[in-house]
């Protein structure tokens, strides 16, 4: 045989190799996003808590989990939103959800505040799945020494040590039991480079590296600890987007997805269209990826700074 024959073989096998892992990988992510049978959440307790529960997707969480079953803890700073969806879910589930309210302010808390306020509102309950959701954002693109230090110190209590803290309030519990569920909700901010939000992006990225190393801790004690990612889902913290079929999800429709992911992998992305997103995203050389983001960002400052001049000038 000769040498050409012997590297048109080798080419060949090595192109089949390829083309038989991207094939199973593909058939591993369809089974994942659409067959993969979701876990029985009812064994990890009666009662689910949701930080953030009063919008977008905390809400939808809550409206998701009672139609599971679970009696449901919403926290929240607003005693009036707290109570508008408590009336909202009994209506809904005919009385069958039992919902309860703690009214805290991360933003003003401090950890110890934080950790007897959650302490005292789950005592008594079988706390199976608790999620952290509460977050807050820039409420525009700007640059790092722009930020104002009020702003970047609530982004910081918010976003990372109320998530803390009430993870460390409600796990003692999921101990003594040895099984539970914690969801911290994180965003595509911790995936790649976040020019113009900055200090939303890395308090983000705080939230993967803690469920990953906390879900390894833990793990052995039957708790599962993971940080689902969402793209852009049509919230009011994303503002200017409407919800569509495709690219941007709904809430509900994101909340519905969520579910079938607990209990699974420690860092997730539990929407497909989001998990495509980023894939092509991933593909993309750093350099470019990064450039095509700042450009982005840079336009919607540019954007939002010519409406602010036109509305002085009125």
């Amino acid at each position: 045989m000769e040498l050409q024959d012997l590297i048109l073989i080798a080419a060949t096998s090595l192109g089949l190799l390829s083309l038989c892992k991207a094939s199973i990988n593909f058939l591993k992510w369809v089974w994942v996003m659409f067959f993969r049978p979701s876990k029985n959440l009812k064994e990890y307790g009666s009662w689910a808590m949701i930080t953030g529960s009063t919008d977008g997707i905390g809400k939808a969480l809550a409206f998701e989990l009672g139609s599971k079953g679970f009696n449901l803890l919403l926290v929240g700073r607003s005693p009036s939103k707290l109570e508008a969806t408590s009336k909202e879910i009994n209506e809904k589930y005919g009385g069958k959800v039992e919902t309860k309210s703690i009214v805290i302010d991360f933003a003003k808390s401090s950890g110890e505040e934080i950790c007897k306020m959650i302490e005292g509102g789950i005592r008594g309950l079988d706390v199976g799945i608790l999620v952290n959701n509460a977050g807050m954002a820039y409420p525009y693109v700007m640059f790092f020494h722009e930020v104002e230090l009020e702003l970047m110190e609530s982004l910081v209590k918010v976003n990372i040590d109320a998530a803390t803290w009430v993870t460390r309030a409600v796990l003692p519990g999921m101990l003594k039991k040895k099984k539970g569920a914690i969801i911290n909700i994180g965003s595509a901010s911790s995936l790649s480079s976040y020019p113009l939000g900055v200090v939303y992006g890395a308090t983000k990225a705080y939230l993967a590296m803690f469920s990953r190393c906390i879900g390894l801790e833990y793990r052995q004690q039957g708790i599962d600890i993971q940080c689902q990612i969402p793209l852009y889902v049509a919230t009011k913290m994303i503002r200017g987007l409407k919800a569509s079929r495709i690219l941007v999800p709904s809430p509900e429709m994101y909340s519905k997805a969520s579910l079938r992911w607990i209990g699974y992998e420690h860092i997730c992305i539990p929407y497909w269209i989001h998990s495509v997103q980023w894939f092509v995203m991933h593909g993309l050389p750093e350099a470019l990826l990064n450039w095509c983001i700042f450009e982005y960002f840079l336009s919607v400052r540019k954007r939002i700074l010519l409406k602010k001049m036109k509305r002085v000038k009125q």
